[in-house]
């Protein structure tokens, strides 16, 4: 027997459990989802197999979630194990697990990084940037805007951009890029040194 047949043969004692408990009969139940006496009593024998259509009114009239009443097994941890990285010299401290799509991410960028001139950079995406703290000073296109904690600014990053510290303090900030935007900041190999 496969592990999907045992949990499904085990829907059956459970919503019996379930209807027991909430001391409702057969007819109630079945007044209650649109779903006949005979199929709710085949159901709870293991006469019926359970399918998604059954099991989403006996869920809502039972009030529990349909993880529950099926039995599936808890998910794990929800806490982000954050392993940080450094690249360009900037420290990234990933706050989202889940690869694809758009990533959260911590930033420390430290002192006077990158250092003037600048060379802003474009490609495809969008950013989304939270100041925590310190002062960033962003170049978006022939604008220059200094930024303090508290603040956000969002960009389409094909528009040239330098995201820089040139205080005497490292700035934190949070970070959302999309997978262009990633790989651009995140995951792309530093250039090596002229």
């Amino acid at each position: 027997m496969s592990a999907d047949d045992e949990v499904l043969e085990a829907v059956g004692p459970r919503l019996r459990s379930l209807r027991v408990e909430r001391g409702a009969t057969l007819a109630q139940l079945a007044e209650t989802t649109g779903i006949s006496v005979s199929t709710l009593s085949r159901l709870e024998s293991g006469g019926r197999r359970p399918t998604l259509e059954l099991l989403l009114p006996l869920a809502r009239a039972h009030q529990v979630p349909l993880d529950e009443l099926v039995g599936a097994p808890e998910t794990g941890d929800p806490r982000v194990r954050a392993t940080p990285f450094r690249r360009h010299g900037r420290t990234f401290v990933p706050l989202t697990r889940r690869p694809g799509g758009v990533q959260a991410y911590k930033v420390v960028i430290p002192p006077h990084d990158p250092r003037p001139p600048y060379e802003p950079q474009s490609h495809e995406g969008y950013e989304w940037i939270y100041v925590l703290s310190g002062r960033l000073h962003l170049v978006l296109g022939d604008r220059e805007l200094d930024l303090g904690p508290g603040e956000v600014v969002e960009f389409d990053t094909r528009t040239p951009h330098v995201v820089a510290n040139p205080g005497d303090h490292p700035v934190e900030m949070l970070g959302l890029f999309g997978p262009q935007g990633e790989r651009m900041h995140v995951r792309a190999r530093p250039r090596a040194a002229d």
